[in-house]
This record gives C-alpha cells, sequence and structure tokens, in this order.
C-alpha cells in the first residue's frame, strides 16, 4: 500500500511518469522501506495508463463490495418500515442513568453540608 501511496504522491506532485528512484526518494523521505520486487511490480501494471482511468475502475470494484457488517441490520427494518427500537432504548436508558446518578450526588453533597 505504500507503494501505492508513493506513486500517487509522485503524480499529484506532476510526474506523470515515476521511476523506480523516485518512489525510493518518496519512500526515504519518510523512513519507510521500499520493496524493489514490489516497485517493479506496481510500475509494471500501470505502464501507460492514465491514473484517472485507473481509480475510476478501482471505485467501481470497489462498490460491488460489501462493507459496514452491522450497520446493514439497522438499516434493512427502517427501510421497510419497522421502527428501529435497539438505539432508542439505549438512548434513553443512558439517560435515566445520567439522572440517577445526578440525584444521588446531590443527596450525598446536600446531606454532607447541611446536617
Amino acid at each position: 500500500m505504500k507503494v501505492v501511496a508513493a506513486y500517487l504522491l509522485a503524480v499529484l506532485g506532476g510526474n506523470t511518469c515515476p521511476s523506480a528512484d523516485d518512489l525510493k526518494n518518496i519512500l526515504g523521505s519518510v523512513g519507510a522501506e521500499a520493496d524493489d520486487d514490489r516497485i517493479e511490480l506496481l510500475l509494471s501494471e500501470v505502464k501507460g495508463k492514465d491514473i484517472t482511468e485507473l481509480i475510476a475502475a478501482g471505485r467501481e470494484k470497489l462498490a460491488s463490495v460489501p462493507a459496514g457488517g452491522g450497520a446493514a441490520a439497522f438499516a434493512a427494518p427502517a427501510a421497510a418500515g419497522a421502527p428501529a427500537p435497539a438505539p432508542a432504548a439505549a438512548e434513553s436508558k443512558q439517560e435515566e442513568k445520567v439522572e440517577e446518578n445526578e440525584e444521588s450526588d446531590d443527596d450525598i453533597i446536600g446531606l454532607s453540608l447541611f446536617d
């Protein structure tokens, strides 16, 4: 990933066709070690290709990858018209605990100051 980041930094800096030495210099400037095999593999894969087209193709591929884990479980009932009680219940319980703690603190402080 750091080799890809170095490549993108070089391109953003105006170098439309960075070399292995360019990538090694970028990685070395931040104290990262450069793996020659990975650099050569990346450069061979992107040779002659437009970076904006590569990014667009990558976005399309990532769009089909499922992500989010538990978020989909809450989104599905809400989309179907069913209420989502779990977050609301958690918030009300938290508010009750805060209120109980405040009252008990007031009672303790009140007893110790006025008795």
